[in-house]
């Protein structure tokens, strides 16, 4: 989830997230799209139809999954409070508001790579905060962020507190890994990158993940292994992870339930 939108095509001077959603759900509803609002705990994928269970009990003959994926945090209190105030987990859709500042970015792996090297030219120094003396990312990741200046990397530290005001984030406290020292920065931004965690925890059946838990489509498609269950959006994408790119993912999902139910007869 994000609060400000900056990067959808349509909206040339950005948009709240709220109020995209608003807008999606009435172009919905105008090509009559029935719009029922629950949290569903259960997909049984080994029956026919499906069975979805929340607040109440829903049947279909097709499903098209797409409850995206969790930023992993680290579980402060401090990284809560500031949330949407200065901690992100997404650099691409956020860091935008840090042109010109010092942040953080926590993380060893390609992600935190990414997430360091879009924002130095974006910012005057990232700070990439790192709990171990090597990185995990893939060589030519470290090799880019090893060229650059303005990253600086802190080997075997870990945040051990956000530090704020009113206004949002001021700084973080650094941890040694070590020798348990610590240390502040001065940042305005801090962008966890420790990875994703996609939701599908509520899925019961055979449904084909990779490692991570995220969703398996066949080639191209959206088609999943089980007929008639098909995935789009972050649910499915470990590497874009976009509004924009989701939407499409959600046209290509539609249209190929919308083929699917045709071929079996099942649509009107």
């Amino acid at each position: 989830t994000t609060t400000e939108v900056e990067n959808y095509p349509g909206y040339p001077d950005g948009v709240q997230g709220p109020q995209m959603m608003e807008d999606f759900r009435k172009q919905a509803e105008r090509f009559g799209t029935r719009i029922v609002y629950d949290h569903i705990e259960r997909a049984d994928l080994t029956k026919r139809p499906f069975v979805l269970e929340g607040n109440d009990t829903y049947t279909c003959d097709a499903l098209i999954i797409a409850t995206g994926a969790s930023a992993k945090y680290l579980g402060l209190e401090s990284e809560q409070r500031f949330m949407g105030k200065g901690v992100s987990a997404c650099a691409t859709c956020d860091g935008f508001f840090y042109r010109g500042e010092e942040v953080a970015v926590v993380g060893g792996g390609d992600t935190a790579a990414e997430e360091a090297l879009y924002l130095s030219n974006l910012c005057t120094r990232v700070h990439l905060i790192h709990r171990r003396d090597k990185l995990r990312a893939s060589k030519i990741m470290q090799q880019r962020l090893f060229a650059k200046e303005n990253i600086v990397i802190h080997w075997n530290r870990v945040v051990d507190e956000i530090l704020g005001d009113e206004t949002g984030v001021t700084g973080v406290r650094l941890r040694s890994t070590v020798d348990e020292t610590t240390e502040e920065l001065a940042v305005k931004g801090v962008f966890i990158a420790i990875g994703h965690k996609p939701n599908t925890d509520f899925i019961v059946g055979d449904l084909k993940m990779d490692a991570n838990g995220y969703i398996i489509t066949e080639g191209k498609s959206t088609r999943t292994n089980i007929p008639g269950v098909f995935a789009a959006g972050d649910v499915a994408d470990p590497v874009y992870r976009q509004a924009v790119t989701s939407a499409g993912e959600g046209c290509k999902a539609a249209l190929d339930a919308e083929r699917w139910l045709s071929e079996q007869g099942l649509g009107e």
